[in-house]
């Protein structure tokens, strides 16, 4: 692929680059990877449901219980961090990167795909509160990179990042009900703007619209889920009012603040884990690491468990993504009483809190459910509704966590469909809200872990 260079002096125009031999290559190289990249990524979310459903449905019903009783969670989340464990401490790429930085980072070595792949499966079908896009983008992205031989990919270090992208594209082309979410996530994550980012979109343009093909064709044929986030149905929304502004504007700070709580719980959790980012010699040792990464488990459990105790609800509410609760509290708000709300909201962000600093999975999918907690729990105040409710929360819950208002913005308006058009002006307001907030909260804590203790300079006290 010929080098992105700035429209100066000899380098290559735009144009030049896009009709390049080379460049095309990588086009028809993206288009192609897609096809078996969208594959890969079916068989995995149709067998991680398949193993949900028999943790959380068939054997609790083997063994004669009419739904997992309220205990469920602690085995489960026991035999997760057993099982994961050696995954994380001695397969190459440790499992894939930890979900609470995020989604983005560089391409996966394809080496790294099947502890990626076992980890994930492991962790996310016996009920570990986080979702599927982490494991998914890096599975679109090695697999992608075993379309150019490692020699090639040396001599060429800008190819990587571009097939990198287009396979993670690719991956998650429908995973969040809609492959122009993927192309926006691509576009935002990568920071670039001008001609680089012409140059990397479209290969990821053509990867998710393959990508798309292959699970809607694969899926009808199969007649398998494929486990997109969606909602099966969204209350009526009205015309835009003052009301909804007055409650949902510090409804979404409400939302950012819970959310990025949670986060810094997960990099509290990471560092007990792992030691921090550089798993430097003085953190833990790999068997330190394993059965903290156990007792990080077990505590997932015990958060999942103490929702069922606290309401008498089942536990699978809070376990897991949080896709189908999504469509069950979205479908009925009225059969959601306000305390079983606010016990979902808190025991999902402890446990997914836990969850991001030592187990593996994405961050995206159990905010989503956490921020349309929070909006269907004040739907019922003067002014105020179901419908606006839902459209800031899941708005601001994914903007304070991921930092990509305009992702989160499109992903909350394809989440509610038809009735958007009303709810847009509040779900933009309620994105910016929801990411100015969390940028706050996290400047306050960077200024807090820097601020001198006692009077006296780090130096001095260390």
């Amino acid at each position: 692929m010929p080098e992105q260079t700035r429209p100066a002096g000899g380098d290559p125009t735009l144009r030049e680059v896009l009709l390049s031999k080379g460049y095309l290559t990588v086009l028809l190289v993206s288009a192609v990877v897609g096809i078996p990249v969208s594959l890969a990524a079916f068989g995995f979310v149709s067998l991680e449901h398949e193993l949900q459903h028999w943790v959380w449905d068939s054997l609790p019903d083997a063994v004669g219980l009419d739904e997992p009783p309220w205990w469920w969670p602690l085995p489960a989340m026991l035999l997760a961090g057993l099982l994961v464990a050696p995954v994380l401490t001695r397969l190459p790429g440790h499992g894939g990167h930890i979900p609470v930085d995020g989604l983005g980072g560089p391409p996966t070595p394809p080496k790294a795909v099947p502890g990626v792949v076992l980890a994930a499966l492991v962790c996310l079908p016996l009920g570990t509160v986080l979702g599927p896009e982490a494991p998914l983008m890096a599975l679109g992205s090695g697999l992608a990179l075993l379309a150019v031989r490692g020699a090639e990919r040396a001599a060429k270090p800008q190819l990587a990042p571009v097939l990198g992208a287009a396979g993670s594209a690719a991956a998650i082309s429908t995973i969040f009900g809609s492959p122009l979410v993927a192309a926006v996530m691509m576009i935002e994550a990568a920071g670039l703007g001008g001609p680089q980012l012409t140059i990397l979109i479209l290969p990821c343009l053509v990867a998710t619209g393959i990508g798309a093909l292959v699970f809607t064709g694969f899926g009808h044929w199969t007649g398998l889920s494929i486990g997109a986030l969606s909602l099966p149905s969204v209350p009526k929304a009205g015309i835009p009012d003052p009301g909804d502004f007055l409650w949902g504007i510090p409804m979404a700070a409400v939302v950012a603040l819970v959310c990025v709580t949670g986060q810094g719980l997960g990099r509290q959790v990471k560092a007990y884990t792992t030691g921090g980012p550089d798993r430097s010699a003085a953190g833990p040792t790999a068997r330190q690491t394993a059965v903290r990464t156990v007792l990080c488990a077990v505590l997932v459990g015990v958060c999942i468990a103490a929702y069922a105790l606290l309401t008498g609800r089942s536990p699978e509410e809070v376990a897991l993504s949080g896709q189908i609760t999504l469509g069950t509290l979205v479908a009925d708000p009225a059969a959601w009483p306000i305390g079983a709300l606010l016990a979902l909201v808190l025991c999902k962000a402890a446990g997914w809190g836990v969850a991001l600093g030592s187990l593996r999975g994405g961050p995206i999918f159990p905010v989503i459910l956490i921020g349309a907690a929070v909006g269907v729990a004040c739907g019922p105040l003067p002014g105020f509704g179901t419908a606006p409710g839902l459209a800031a929360g899941i708005a601001a819950a994914s903007a304070s966590v991921t930092r990509l208002p305009v992702t989160s913005a499109v992903l909350a308006t394809a989440l509610l469909d038809g009735d958007a058009q009303n709810t847009t002006p509040l779900l933009i307001v309620a994105t910016v809200t929801g990411f100015i907030v969390g940028e706050l909260i996290r400047a306050f804590g960077r200024r807090r872990t820097a601020a001198p203790l006692d009077g006296r300079s780090r130096a001095e006290v260390g």
